[in-house]
């Protein structure tokens, strides 16, 4: 009691102990996290830093305006932005050293190009082309246009500068005559020549040993085709919250009992309500309502919209009867037939003759309206005449995407199409070709088929794990998250536990994907935080999925990939090389016949190679090969040279120089085509040499 009085007595103090305490507490967290993350950039490239507080209103922008119509993530719009980022600075620099400068023509070009810009009525003089003047006024009207105009303003200059840099790369991929000419001797000038193969396949893999030593130092030889991102490799045990036997057969149950009417408890009148079954309630939109775990869908459905299982019975079934329970999905359902339209959809072809100021953007041809009309009315007459030719004229006149379907536009339901068009295959009986006028053009219709619905009223209940099931689930994966703690042998814990381990998923930093259970980023940022070590375990509660135990297995640091990574692609091009030395061992001779008898193989002939065409018979391609018989003065033996299939011993019998043409256009014209690709090569070798620091991990 005397200590409870003492503690009374200082009630207070010990209040504000405790809250300053706490107080020191969120304010040592807020300056270790909060700060922690304010102070730094979001990364830096070859130097420059990168300010997150920009950054993130570029990757709020991003996400809210999304991808192609597509939703973004947090995560994919920083990726997004960063990629951007990367490319900014690296282009920026190159333009700097470049000395490349831009005009206010050359942001106008781009902003022209915009058809935002270039085609909006306000911009436009009277003979409907862009006025600059028009456009610099409607700025100065209206201030607060202009300053949020200034980001694309500077995208705009970046863009103009990168198309003036790209100029100069393919201007300095120029192919002249004389490349034209070379390259046509490399596909021209044919070579006979005799030799001696011994395939690497005639050596066992079993008798060649590759150590790791030997993939390193290959790996070291060639670093840039070995460079990796740093990242985490994380098995993992998929417990899934799924409905149990009993679930189902519960749910079952509960589906078949709509089937009779039932008796229920109320509470509020004190006596029991007779409820309706599904067969006889009087308001069906009600009852479905009240028992289905999907709306109530008046709308009518062809055969072809139905589940495939089920379509035929649900089709023919008579008004007013009930078809099931079945299943169709993740739902047990009861349908009941509501009724039956005749023709609800309909099928057709057309033919589109449109003209000048139409609404068709691809017109095959110029024409007035007077014009379309004669040639419309041709057609009618000729399809009238041979229905079995409609396919062909649609394909060949008409001016729409459908003619690459022979006019054909598939199912379609009432208004869909535009009203001329609608009134006329809806009123008209299958095999009726007419003629109709649209804001579209004329269009030649046929009348392919027609489908009759039906309306149906679907209860459907969701098979999904009762709160019993769940809980069980939950425990389960509970109870395997300590035992993997506890013994750190995972894979032993989940075979004892019946469970399966999946392979582990390799993630980088600002991935999302986590294997088939889709995006989950809080894996994978657990995998990445400092705390998270080697051999830790955690549990992670998945919506709609049930619960992912994730060990991190393996760190892989930035740098050279690891051997094991390494090994499938790199081994086997060891192996051949090894393989190789032990054969230039045997391949020694005064004569082919002497080397192929030495080696028990044969003297081969390749009649007619190229450098363009370098593939030898009964082995494939070797151009290593072709270009030393190239190299090789005729009736001499060649040393032993190293393919891609085995070992070969060359001799030249005969060079066939090709006849000089008058032009090499044709040459010169596949060379410009490779040169034009240049400037997409540019960008992956500069950030291939870029010192690019990443820190988006500690934001995202």
């Amino acid at each position: 009691m005397a200590v409870l009085q003492k503690i009374r007595k200082r009630s207070g103090l010990l209040l504000l102990a405790i809250g300053f305490a706490l107080l020191a507490f969120v304010v040592q967290d807020l300056f270790t996290k909060g700060m922690r993350s304010q102070s730094k950039n979001v990364g830096s490239i070859n130097g420059k830093d990168v300010s997150f507080d920009q950054f993130r209103i570029k990757v709020a922008n991003a996400e809210k305006n999304g991808q192609n119509g597509q939703s973004t993530t947090q995560t994919q719009a920083a990726n997004q932005i960063w990629d951007q980022e990367i490319a900014l600075a690296l282009f920026t620099n190159q333009f700097e050293k470049a000395g490349i400068r831009t005009s206010e023509n050359n942001i106008v070009e781009v902003f022209k190009k915009d058809p935002n810009i270039g085609q909006n009525p306000q911009f436009l003089n009277q003979l409907g082309k862009f006025d600059l003047a028009k456009f610099k006024e409607f700025f100065k009207s209206n201030p607060e246009q202009a300053k949020a105009f200034q980001d694309r303003q500077t995208d705009a200059e970046v863009n103009s500068k990168f198309q003036i840099y790209s100029t100069m790369i393919k201007a300095g991929m120029y192919v002249t005559n004389a490349d034209g000419k070379f390259k046509y001797k490399l596909d021209a000038d044919k070579i006979n020549f005799d030799f001696v193969s011994v395939l690497y396949s005639t050596i066992k893999d079993s008798e060649i040993k590759v150590s790791d030593a030997d993939i390193l130092d290959y790996m070291k030889k060639n670093e840039k085709k070995f460079k990796s991102d740093e990242t985490r490799e994380i098995e993992y045990v998929l417990i899934e919250d799924k409905p149990s036997a009993k679930d189902e057969e519960d749910i079952k149950a509960k589906i078949n009992g709509l089937l009779s009417g039932s008796v229920v408890y109320n509470k509020e009148t004190s006596k029991n309500d007779t409820l309706p079954s599904f067969k006889s309630a009087t308001n069906i939109a009600e009852f479905v309502g009240a028992n289905s775990d999907k709306p109530y869908d008046s709308t009518y459905v062809t055969k072809q919209d139905l589940p495939a299982e089920h379509a035929d019975k649900l089709f023919n079934l008579p008004t007013g009867e009930i078809y099931g329970p079945y299943i169709n999905g993740k739902y047990y359902c009861l349908s009941k037939a509501m009724g039956r339209k005749a023709g609800a959809k309909a099928k057709a072809s057309h033919i589109l003759i449109s003209w000048e100021g139409t609404k068709v953007p691809n017109k095959k041809e110029k024409r007035t309206k007077e014009q379309a009309k004669a040639k419309a009315d041709m057609l009618l007459a000729q399809v009238q005449a041979n229905p079995g030719s409609f396919m062909m004229l649609a394909l060949t006149n008409s001016d729409d995407s459908s003619a690459q379907q022979g006019g054909d536009l598939g199912y379609f339901g009432p208004g869909q199409m535009v009203k001329p068009f609608n009134d006329f295959v809806f009123n008209n009986p299958v095999g009726k070709i007419g003629l109709v006028e649209t804001e579209f053009g004329y269009h030649i219709i046929n009348v392919t088929d027609k489908q009759d619905a039906i309306r149906l009223a679907t209860v459907a209940q969701k098979i999904q794990p009762s709160e019993a099931t769940s809980n069980e689930t939950y425990t389960k994966a509970t109870q395997f998250e300590m035992d993997a703690n506890k013994n750190k042998d995972f894979a032993a814990v989940a075979k004892a536990a019946k469970l399966t381990v999946n392979p582990a998923i390799k993630a980088k930093a600002m991935d999302e994907a986590f294997g088939t259970a889709g995006n989950q980023r809080q894996i994978i940022k657990w995998a990445y935080t400092k705390d998270t070590n080697v051999g830790d375990v955690k549990r992670f509660e998945i919506v709609n999925v049930g619960n992912i135990i994730a060990r991190l297995k393996k760190i892989n640091e930035k740098g050279l990939m690891s051997v094991e990574d390494a090994k499938p692609s790199v081994e086997g091009i060891i192996k051949n090389k090894k393989k190789a030395e032990k054969i230039m061992a045997k391949m020694k001779g005064s004569s082919l016949d002497a080397i192929a008898k030495a080696n028990a193989t044969t003297v081969q002939n390749v009649p007619a190679a190229s450098v363009e065409n370098a593939v030898l018979p009964s082995v494939g391609a070797e151009p290593k090969v072709v270009g030393a018989a190239f190299g090789t003065a005729v009736n001499k033996v060649s040393a032993p040279i190293e393919g891609n299939s085995g070992v070969y011993v060359v001799m030249t019998k005969a060079v066939t120089k090709a006849p000089k043409l008058p032009k090499y256009d044709e040459y010169v014209t596949k060379l410009k085509a490779g040169a034009a690709q240049a400037s997409g090569r540019v960008f992956p070798a500069l950030k291939s040499d870029a010192k690019i620091d990443d820190n988006r991990l500690e934001f995202y």
